[in-house]
C-alpha cells in the first residue's frame, strides 16, 4: 500500500520513495507525493528519478503505478526522487476548491440537482448538471457569492473519515463533502475566478470555473 503524502501535506513538492516494483516502464513506489487521476482530479506532472511520468494510475483503493517515457534508471529497492510540477498542482488545488464552493451555491439557488459529471483540469474546472432550464442567468449571483467567501478567508480542511478511515471528507465553514483530491488550505489563496455557462445538450447543464489571478 503507497502512503500518500498528497493527503497529508499537500504542499509538498517533492519526497524520496522505495521502488517496490518495476514492470518495463511502470514504477510502483512505497510513498508518493504525486497524485494520479481520481474523483474527477487530473493528474500531476512531474519526475521520477529525472525521468517523466506520461501518466500516473490509481490502482484499487491502496496502490498507484506510474508509466515513465522511458525504462527506469533505477531498481527495486531504489530510493529514488519524487517531484511534481508546483504550479500545475497548485492551479488545479485552487480550481477544486473553487468547484466545491461554486456547487454549493449552485444547489442553494436551485436546490439539490444530479452531478452527471466534473472534471479538474489546469485550465477549468467543471460541473455538470442534469437540469431542464439555462444557468445563464443564476451565474452572476453564484459568482459574486463564491467571490465573497474566497475573500473572507476561510480555513479549508480535508481529513479522513473517522467513521471510514478510508474515505476523504473536504470541509469548509459549513459545507462538508466527500473529497480525496487535494485544495489549497484557506479561501484566500484562490484569487479571482470567473463562471462560465455551457449547454451540453438538453437536460444538461455545465458551470466552468476559470482562474484569472
Amino acid at each position: 500500500m503507497v502512503i500518500k503524502l498528497f493527503w497529508k501535506d499537500p504542499y509538498m513538492k517533492e519526497c524520496y520513495a522505495k521502488v517496490t516494483a518495476i514492470e518495463d516502464n511502470k514504477v510502483w513506489l512505497d510513498q508518493t507525493v504525486f497524485f494520479a487521476f481520481s474523483g474527477g482530479q487530473a493528474s500531476d506532472k512531474g519526475t521520477i528519478n529525472g525521468i517523466n511520468v506520461l501518466e500516473a494510475v490509481k490502482q484499487g483503493d491502496d496502490e498507484i503505478y506510474y508509466v515513465l517515457e522511458k525504462e527506469p534508471n533505477f531498481a527495486v529497492g531504489n530510493n529514488v526522487k519524487v517531484e511534481i510540477d508546483w504550479d500545475y498542482r497548485y492551479k488545479i488545488m485552487k480550481l477544486h476548491s473553487a468547484a466545491h464552493i461554486v456547487y454549493y451555491f449552485f444547489i442553494e439557488k436551485v436546490g439539490q440537482q444530479k452531478v452527471i459529471g466534473s472534471n479538474i483540469s489546469i485550465d477549468k474546472a467543471r460541473l455538470d448538471f442534469a437540469y431542464n432550464e439555462s444557468i445563464s442567468q443564476l451565474l452572476p449571483e453564484i459568482q459574486k457569492k463564491t467571490m465573497e467567501i474566497i475573500n473572507q478567508g476561510i480555513e479549508i480542511k480535508t481529513f479522513n473519515d473517522e467513521k471510514d478511515p478510508s474515505r476523504r471528507l473536504w470541509e469548509c465553514g459549513k459545507w462538508l463533502m466527500p473529497c480525496g483530491g487535494t485544495h489549497v488550505k484557506n479561501t484566500k489563496e484562490i484569487g479571482q475566478i470567473k463562471l462560465k455557462r455551457k449547454n451540453i445538450g438538453a437536460g444538461k447543464e455545465r458551470i466552468e470555473v476559470i482562474l484569472v489571478s
